[in-house]
């Protein structure tokens, strides 16, 4: 390829639509692994900033994906997008099943630390008080939906174990426990991805996210859980029926 340098068209445009190309005519296929940064930057002759850039948009545009230690891959077209009626309360298990699709987490992270200030007023507990904290990645047919990181208070759940981790914690909460999940309190805001949390599902660093956090309540008004969750807002959508009265 030959960059134009004197052209109106910024050199990563000029890189991003010659990639583009390459995905359109077919020859870089669906699934198939694209060139590294280093190897671009060394084959068009420009830095890897810009060879970045130039990727960030194909992300954006969800041409390409990066998966985390493996590399590039052109977008296999799954068509996954998942919407969540909040009118009803649910996990993401039993979301993801409803609409046919199987659900799946990967495990980032499993500790258990001291309730700060927020932590303590959310759960009603005391300010250093024991809380379990999972990390997990939420998955669809294996495709990254979420990163979703739940706080449970120990005086409430003893105990959770590998398989635990690796299923529903709601059907853990009402069938192991004998908890009744009541209801839940969520609010929601626009957001955008964090570095980290772009490399874990698959898109460009700031791209769009939707940003949950909830309480969820047994015996009416008992916290069991407060979950922080960042949605690919590509892939997860919610919905509420209201009247006017």
């Amino acid at each position: 390829m030959m960059l134009d340098k004197n052209s109106p068209l910024p050199i990563y445009f000029q890189i991003q639509e010659f990639l583009k190309n390459k995905i359109s005519s077919g020859e870089w296929l669906p699934g198939e692994r694209i060139p590294s940064e280093q190897a671009l930057s060394e084959m068009l002759n420009v830095s890897r900033m810009t060879i970045r850039q130039a990727l960030n948009n194909l992300v954006k545009e969800s041409l390409i994906s990066r998966k985390r230690g493996i590399g590039t891959f052109v977008s296999v077209k799954d068509g996954i997008e998942v919407e969540e009626s909040l009118k009803f309360l649910k996990s993401f298990s039993e979301d993801i099943s409803s609409i046919g699709l199987t659900p799946t987490n990967q495990l980032l992270g499993f500790s258990t630390m001291e309730a700060d200030e927020y932590l303590a007023e959310v759960l009603s507990i005391e300010i250093g008080s024991e809380v379990f904290k999972i990390e997990r990645c939420r998955l669809a047919n294996d495709q990254p939906i979420a990163i979703e990181t739940t706080y449970i208070p120990k005086n409430l759940v003893s105990r959770i174990d590998e398989q635990v981790l690796n299923h529903s914690l709601y059907e853990y909460f009402e069938v192991s426990l004998g908890y009744s999940i009541e209801k839940a309190t969520k609010w929601i805001k626009a957001s955008l991805m964090s570095e980290s949390d772009a490399t874990v599902l698959e898109v460009a660093e700031d791209s769009p996210a939707l940003e949950l956090h909830q309480i969820t309540y047994i015996n009416g008004d008992i916290p069991l859980e407060y979950v922080s969750c960042i949605y690919r807002a590509d892939r997860y959508r919610f919905t509420i029926d209201i009247e006017r009265t």
